[in-house]
């Protein structure tokens, strides 16, 4: 019966991490180095708003607000969306957490967004950023660059962009 049960549950959290391959990156917590360095990077005001794009638990979310933002976090993997809102609960005047795709949904209004996905997607973002309006948004990437785009800035691992035009 134990053995089943345990088998329906691996069965059931490796749909649901490996659905959301498909459409972006595996989850991957950013390290307190990495986060510290993109609050940096995007150098905003507080009061500003950040838009963490597969926000997993929630990491960069509570940072971000705990450092005087507005944060807004999709997250397509059910299970990483009820950690990251149980999580943020204390925070919840300061964070939206939305559960969905990305891809699919009109942004808020927002200052820079944060990203850590996986390199083919990022000539995919730019074009999605494109079509929100957003060309001069602060765009914050952990560990994978645009491919013609240089970047403004970079800390431990973390790359700041401006799309032009």
């Amino acid at each position: 019966m134990w053995r089943q049960v345990i088998l329906l549950l691996a069965l059931l959290l490796s749909l649901m991490f490996g659905y959301v391959l498909l459409f972006g990156a595996p989850y991957l917590p950013t390290t307190k180095v990495q986060i510290d360095a993109a609050l940096k990077l995007a150098g905003l005001p507080k009061g500003s708003t950040i838009i963490d794009l597969g926000c997993g638990d929630g990491r960069i979310l509570i940072a971000a607000a705990e450092s005087g933002y507005m944060a807004v976090g999709y997250e397509l993997n059910p299970l990483l969306f009820v950690i990251c809102w149980l999580r943020t609960r204390r925070l919840k005047s300061k964070i939206k957490i939305i559960f969905g795709d990305f891809w699919h949904a009109q942004w808020p209004p927002a200052d820079a967004i944060y990203v850590f996905l996986l390199g083919r997607l990022m000539d995919k973002l730019e074009r999605k950023i494109r079509a929100e309006g957003l060309s001069q948004i602060k765009i914050v990437s952990f560990a994978f660059k645009f491919k013609d785009l240089k970047p403004l800035a970079s800390d431990h691992g973390v790359y700041l962009y401006k799309l032009k035009g």
